[in-house]
């Protein structure tokens, strides 16, 4: 049986180690934080993902912890309609769409590795450092002044890379990969407790990329304070700020953009409130990391954030990483020899996970906002059918998600088309 040593115990590294240990393999976790902590805000967890963890048996903690999406609704920056469909299996999909907060969803993959393949499987407090390797196996160097207790070397059949977007494995394969360029725009990350809007599982995307930037809300976890309140995930993404580390937990405070969003006039929502009331607020810039010729080097491998580092729009990364997770146990249980199995691993993978870390740093459907926008002028219109018909919207979205891996259903792309008709509309 290999020995597999997986370099990170993030989302993507853990859910690696559950499928590998579904494949009959029993891989060593290495993680360079002292401690796992439920840090980070939300994540969107689309239905393919959901099947990734539903069959690692996980679908019932998943529920537990995450709200179930029903629909997604585009709206411009003075609060008119732009596009609406359904979310998950309201849209035909086998599987839900669900949102989360990542830490909790850490916390949940990480529980689950402790009890299916004990606590001595993930070792914390070490920071890979360097790593050699020949025709048998990969030798691996770890600074572990943060443990210790922990090993400063270790030798692996197999090593793979799952250590984030500033990954040392990936720096130390490719490292040319280290030169990126600050793209100008910055995520500003909050959390706000606040009462549900509309259905309680609805995802808005708002603003104009031009005047005002771009804003997602979406709830997270239900009932966060016992009164029935939800912990709601919102991001504001503003141009022309200056570069701040490529870190998810940089705290900052919300009085640059708490007034971004005083124009937009939703009946169900004041959004500068909810901004205000934020809860927590993170600041992370957005960096274009050139999608990698190549992920496999002999025995060493990258995957998740550490293979295709892609900007957070579409809600992609987490999950293309559970497919990535997926693909991987299964190709080291069906090739015997292990640099052949890690090549066919990336033949299978790269190329498709590329293409979405090039159409992130575009505006994948974030677009329609931009189009309407053009060709409204900035101005409130009267009817949206005139300036951007339905079924262009729809072509729109259909390639993203087929490009994604999940076609839109065709009886419920007709059926979304119709409901949402009659609400395609000037109204809120």
């Amino acid at each position: 049986m290999l020995d597999i040593a997986i370099i990170g115990a993030g989302p993507a590294g853990l859910a690696t180690a559950l499928r590998l240990h579904q494949q009959g393999f029993r891989p060593r976790l290495y993680e360079a934080v002292p401690e796992i902590k439920p840090l980070g805000v939300g994540v969107d967890i689309k239905p393919y993902a959901v099947k990734e963890l539903t069959e690692l048996g996980l679908y019932e903690a998943f529920c537990a912890i995450s709200v179930e999406a029903h629909e997604s609704i585009f709206y411009t920056g003075h609060g008119q309609q732009i596009f609406a469909e359904n979310c998950g299996r309201h849209m035909g999909y086998d599987h839900d769409q669900r949102f989360v907060h990542r830490g909790q969803l850490q916390m949940m993959l990480y529980n689950a590795v402790q009890a299916r393949l004990g606590e001595e499987a993930i070792t914390l407090g070490c920071r890979c450092s360097r790593f050699e390797q020949d025709e048998f196996g990969v030798t691996v160097w770890f600074d572990n002044s943060l443990n210790s207790a922990a090993p400063t070397q270790i030798r692996a059949d197999v090593v793979i890379g799952v250590d984030g977007i500033r990954s040392v494995v990936r720096s130390h394969l490719l490292p040319e990969s280290v030169r990126t360029h600050f793209s100008g725009l910055t995520l500003y990350r909050g959390v706000t407790v606040m009462p549900p809007f509309k259905t309680g599982g609805s995802i808005l995307h708002i603003g104009d990329p031009i005047r005002q930037g771009t804003l997602i809300v979406y709830p997270i976890q239900n009932n966060v304070d016992g009164q029935g309140n939800q912990l709601v995930n919102w991001v504001i993404e503003q141009n022309e700020k200056p570069q701040s580390e490529e870190d998810w937990n940089q705290h900052t405070g919300v009085k640059e953009i708490e007034h971004v969003f005083d124009d937009c006039k939703l009946d169900f929502l004041d959004v500068s409130q909810m901004i205000a009331s934020a809860r927590e607020c993170y600041l992370f810039p957005l960096i274009d990391h050139d999608p990698l010729p190549a992920w496999s080097f002999g025995r060493i491998t990258l995957l998740g954030d550490a293979a295709h580092a892609m900007y957070p729009r579409g809600g992609n990364s987490v999950c293309q990483a559970f497919v990535d997770a997926r693909v991987i146990a299964e190709k080291l249980a069906a090739i015997s020899d292990p640099v052949e199995a890690l090549k066919a691993y990336e033949l299978e993978r790269r190329e498709k996970v590329n293409w979405l870390v090039l159409a992130s740093r575009g505006e994948g459907p974030e677009v329609v906002r931009r189009i309407v926008e053009e060709r409204s002028g900035g101005k409130p219109f009267e009817d949206i059918e005139t300036i951007f018909p339905y079924e262009e919207a729809l072509s729109i979205f259909s390639e993203y998600h087929a490009k994604a891996g999940m076609k839109i259903p065709t009886e419920h792309a007709s059926a979304g088309a119709r409901k949402y008709k009659s609400v395609f509309t000037t109204s809120n």
